[in-house]
């Protein structure tokens, strides 16, 4: 049974960065009630909540739809995901006016990022592609 394929791909792409959203919100959470932080994180988190898990989720319909499996490994694939984030984020943080990542931080935060997505990918998306049956 093949029914609704997209369907299923979006959801397994979607899966490992929401956990680390919900991961991350909890750490937030408790270092703010612990430190009493007050600095407006908010605008910072609308991006990564809203943008990042809906965008694996259709780079990983993208991929499989237009059958890169045969030409591209999937960690490869997933590794050139944060080529349209990194800029983006920039972009998204000169219209907040907001100085967290200058052009020497993104110079080491890019390739880690890449290194990362590559292995989750590889290896954890790959692996719920694999249980939803669509490779």
């Amino acid at each position: 049974m093949n029914s609704h394929p997209y369907l299923k791909t979006y959801m397994a792409g979607v899966l490992l960065p929401t956990w680390m959203l919900m991961v991350g919100l909890a750490g937030l959470v408790i270092s703010r009630t612990v430190f009493e932080s007050h600095y407006p994180l908010e605008p910072v988190l609308v991006f990564p909540m809203a943008v990042v898990p809906n965008l694996w989720g259709l780079w990983n319909v993208l991929y499989v739809a237009l059958v890169l499996n045969r030409r591209i490994p999937l960690g490869l694939w997933g590794a050139l995901l944060p080529l349209l984030l990194v800029p983006s984020g920039l972009a998204l943080q000169h219209v907040l006016d907001l100085s967290l990542l200058g052009a020497r931080e993104v110079l080491v935060v890019l390739p880690v990022s890449i290194a990362l997505y590559y292995l989750g990918w590889k290896h954890v998306v790959g692996f719920f592609n694999r249980v939803v049956g669509v490779m």
